[in-house]
């Protein structure tokens, strides 16, 4: 069975709306014997003359009636589906974003991120799930709307990346710590005890990297998934934590944070989209207000 032409139903709204083969020629810019052929087609497919002679003009049938409104709402419809969407409403938006990123991240720019949506839109809420991973996959699948983090090699090459700010690693103790008194080279350093930070349980990381090339090992005492929980272990303890320093200012705060005594690359905190919704302007307006919660650090 062959698909109706779904351009008649553009036509058969002027048709029945103006009554008047002419009428709706001039309206549709068609030549009146277009317009003649188009009523014949659509005779034809509906199975009903739709409009018939009464005179000197033409009147619908009852199917016509019948058709007259559901072929209003139809093109309407149709219309709405391939315009450009209407400017975004704030107070009127209704929806919930699911942001992947670290716990650190939520506690340096949760809240005032948070304070800044529900002004602006009281109807939308957040909802921060844990990157244990950079895996891209829940970004394809849809089951999350933003990522943060440092872009891999890990990351599938088609999502969208936009900077947020740079960012180095420090190190912090608590205050009255040895460390926290003096200069602190490679010996008292790497003398010290550590914990250290991977999601993916790892014992070493660049730090180690470093302190090897020049004959140097710490003693890693604990291992943790994230910035925030090394930091409340070293707050507690003797522990020395390495964590970015601007990721994590609010969180180290009463602490002691001093330069490493050694050189590690800087690096770029960054957000993550689909493609499919880089036009959305709704996840546009949030990618904003996570690039201005972020921008005193750039």
């Amino acid at each position: 069975m062959s698909r109706p032409d779904l351009n008649l139903l553009v036509t058969l709204d002027v048709l029945l709306a103006e009554g008047s083969v002419a009428s709706a020629a001039r309206r549709l810019r068609l030549s009146p014997s277009a317009m003649s052929r188009a009523l014949a087609r659509l005779r034809e497919t509906t199975g009903d003359p739709l409009l018939v002679r009464a005179g000197r003009g033409l009147v619908p049938t009852p199917r016509a009636i019948e058709l007259r409104e559901r072929t209003r709402l139809l093109v309407h419809e149709a219309e709405a589906v391939l315009s450009p969407v209407e400017a975004l409403d704030l107070e009127r938006l209704h929806r919930t974003f699911t942001l992947r990123t670290s716990e650190g991240f939520v506690e340096r720019f949760g809240p005032e991120l948070i304070a800044r949506v529900g002004a602006e839109a009281p109807g939308v809420r957040l909802c921060f799930v844990h990157k244990p991973d950079k895996d891209s996959t829940p970004l394809r699948e849809g089951q999350v709307d933003l990522e943060t983090g440092v872009v891999g090699k890990a990351e599938a090459p088609e999502l969208r990346v936009q900077a947020l700010f740079r960012d180095r690693f420090i190190g912090v103790v608590r205050v009255g710590h040895p460390l926290s008194q003096g200069e602190v080279t490679l010996v008292t350093y790497a003398a010290g005890r550590h914990v250290f930070v991977s999601r993916r349980r790892l014992d070493k990381g660049p730090v180690d990297e470093v302190l090897a090339a020049v004959g140097l090992t710490r003693a890693i005492v604990t291992v943790v998934g994230g910035f925030s929980t090394a930091l409340a272990l070293a707050r507690a303890s003797d522990l020395i934590a390495t964590v970015p320093a601007r990721h994590t200012a609010g969180l180290r705060e009463g602490m002691h944070a001093f330069e490493l005594p050694f050189a590690l690359p800087a690096f770029t905190v960054s957000m993550l989209w689909h493609p499919r919704l880089d036009a959305d302007p709704a996840h546009r307006w949030l990618r904003g207000l996570l690039r201005e919660t972020c921008a005193p650090l750039r």
